[in-house]
């Protein structure tokens, strides 16, 4: 049996709350926790613009909530672990960030998520407001192409958040906005691979076991079974077999442009992602693929899974100045743009 997870906490029933606390005085400012509930809203919120919701799960940090700041979230509402955030807390969330042009709900495809965030959907357009909604679901290995709507959000939610940030931001409407993430998301591939579990605060207790010389192809963001348990291969190997997928899925076309982005599931070194990295552009050179922008880091975490995902996005001359727009939160920030 593997042994509980150890973690430098208070009481893990308290672990959201002063997470998000920690959050909100880490954004120096930018942000604010809505009164006694598990949501943060931006400060400084332009008025007259469509809005940005997003959420989920906790657990995932920097996913969902690092993701509030200048062109990415105006708002995100908090689950606990691995859960949904409820339909009240989405509510509150969505009415503290709407200034008049309506709402975006952009969040991963997760019953409890879909639900919840259906429910106040419901409520606010029952007070005459404006929400529509994307669901990130990038993850090729949940379900065949001809179920794309079935497949899973992972880490293809930063780079949307991204896109849907800059749009909310410089576009008038909330239809254009609805339209460009929309683009995105049907752009968008992501596939993970574990080699060992994360684990929930309150058990310590791993979301499943894997024998030393496995790993599991294909998992979801809370330990949900992959496609395949194998053994161990060397980097290249399994590089090969990950972005393999990924590029028959959309597919992936000579000339094409993307966005690339190689995330770590909690305790993956960055050394071993760099190995990846090479691995993927000397694929993609051969099929005479272009990558617009690299990022390697941190973005959707299992708590302490070690394992990574890969990301490639499909993009145009729009997605690209919208991707390349400066942007800033506690989890991801781009001060400059490209």
């Amino acid at each position: 049996m593997a042994k509980p997870a150890k973690k430098i906490l208070n009481a893990p029933r308290r672990a959201v709350t002063e997470m998000i606390d920690g959050l909100v005085l880490a954004s120096d400012g930018r942000t604010r926790r809505l009164s006694g509930l598990d949501a943060i809203v931006k400060t400084d919120l332009a008025d007259g613009r469509p809005a940005l919701l997003i959420g989920g799960g906790s657990g995932h940090e920097p996913l969902f909530h690092g993701f509030v700041g200048d062109n990415m979230g105006d708002g995100a509402a908090c689950g606990q672990f691995f859960a949904a955030p409820a339909p009240h807390i989405i509510y509150e969330t969505a009415k503290a960030v709407h200034r008049g042009k309506g709402i975006l709900f952009l969040y991963g495809n997760y019953a409890g998520d879909n639900m919840n965030f259906d429910i106040a959907a419901e409520m606010l357009v029952d007070e005459g407001i404006d929400v529509r909604t994307v669901r990130v679901a990038d993850d090729v290995s949940a379900a065949p192409p001809e179920r794309s709507h079935d497949r899973r959000g992972i880490a293809g939610d930063l780079l949307m958040i991204r896109i849907a940030g800059a749009a909310a931001a410089t576009m008038d409407s909330l239809d254009e906005v609805e339209r460009v993430t929309r683009k995105a998301g049907g752009w968008v591939r992501s596939i993970g691979v574990a080699i060992s579990a994360g684990s929930i605060p309150e058990t310590g207790k791993p979301t499943f076991e894997l024998a030393d010389d496995e790993i599991e192809v294909g998992m979801g963001a809370h330990g949900e079974a992959g496609t395949v348990r194998q053994k161990l291969v060397p980097a290249d190997e399994l590089a090969d077999q990950m972005i393999g997928r990924i590029l028959d899925d959309l597919p992936f076309s000579a000339g094409d442009e993307v966005a690339l982005l190689i995330n770590n599931l909690g305790a993956t070194t960055m050394m071993e992602m760099l190995v990846v990295n090479r691995r993927i552009r000397e694929v993609l050179g051969e099929r005479d693929i272009h990558v617009h922008r690299t990022d390697v880091g941190t973005w959707l975490t299992v708590q302490e899974m070690a394992g990574f995902s890969i990301t490639l996005m499909k993009l145009d001359d729009e997605l690209k100045r919208l991707l390349d727009m400066p942007c800033r939160s506690v989890g991801f920030s781009n001060w400059e743009g490209k």
